[in-house]
């Protein structure tokens, strides 16, 4: 009888050292990375298909906005620029033909240079077909300056231009992140203003367990270390899953106002967040417990 109550003891002691490693060392919830997706552009709605509870890829499209303003604009950009294109066209062929009469011109000054060794021409007329040179190279010149600026003057339309094609790009609204819809707050057809929330994707691959705990466990711990992570299965048993601790706070988040001995210091509680690859069944806000 002595050695039996000895074991039973022995088992009623082994237990219980079993269900306190089984405790919990910190308790919190699950939360997900969440994006509020807004419109960067002004105007009707005009495709948004998605519905709350749809899986999202990143860069998808997520709504169209109407772009019929922003097309006009371009297309009178798109005018004037084949009308200044067509300027600089006339001013090349201008040069075009000036360079052609000083080529014609130099022929003939070539000649007079001859002439001249035999008496043959008058100084007079070497220097006229000189002075021809002078003013059309001056032309070309004055036609090269007005060529810069109508350059300048197609520069300030492309850069217009480039700008309405980011509007129009950014009308299609895309998804920043791969993700699930969890809210939707417009529908197509109605309108809406540049910042305005359009839609909320929440990336559940990889949830944080957000827990806090007593300056007492801090030693405990660390960044990058391997946790155990459990959610409640059910009235008495467990869902486990392998967590790492990512964050934790550098100062309190609860501070006495005095704190003058040591059992008071237990009362800091910092912030604790543990990353946890999700299968699926874990939520945001859904509650979670860690075992370090």
């Amino acid at each position: 009888m002595k050695y039996k109550a000895l074991t039973i003891i022995a088992l009623a002691f082994l237990t219980g050292c079993n269900d306190k490693t089984q405790q919990a060392d910190a308790f919190g919830s699950f939360e997900a990375t969440e994006v509020i997706v807004s419109s960067e552009t002004s105007g009707r709605i005009l495709r948004f298909d998605v519905t709350e509870g749809s899986e999202i890829g990143k860069g998808s499209s997520l709504a169209l906005i109407d772009t019929t303003i922003l097309h006009l604009q371009k297309a009178e950009i798109d005018a004037g620029m084949k009308g200044i294109r067509t300027r600089l066209v006339s001013i090349n062929a201008q040069n075009d033909i000036l360079r052609q009469q000083i080529e014609n011109l130099k022929i003939n000054i070539a000649r007079i240079e001859n002439m001249l060794k035999d008496d043959a021409a008058t100084k007079k007329q070497y220097d006229d077909l000189t002075g021809q040179v002078a003013v059309l190279e001056k032309q070309i010149a004055a036609n090269n300056t007005q060529k810069a600026a109508v350059a300048a003057e197609l520069a300030v339309y492309e850069s217009k231009k480039a700008t309405l094609n980011e509007q129009i790009s950014r009308s299609d609204v895309k998804s920043p992140l791969q993700g699930t819809v969890t809210e939707k707050y417009a529908e197509a057809g109605e309108m809406t203003m540049a910042g305005k929330p359009l839609v909320k994707i929440s990336d559940l691959s990889v949830v944080k367990l957000k827990v806090y705990v007593s300056g007492a466990q801090l030693p405990e711990i660390k960044t990058g270390q391997e946790v155990t992570v459990r959610t409640d299965k059910g009235k008495k048993d467990y869902s486990t899953y392998k967590g790492v601790i990512s964050y934790i706070s550098e100062k309190a988040e609860f501070t006495p106002k005095i704190i003058q001995t040591k059992e008071e210091r237990v009362a800091f509680v910092y912030s604790v967040t543990i990353d946890v690859v999700n299968d699926g069944y874990l939520k945001s806000g859904m509650p979670g417990e860690a075992i370090f």
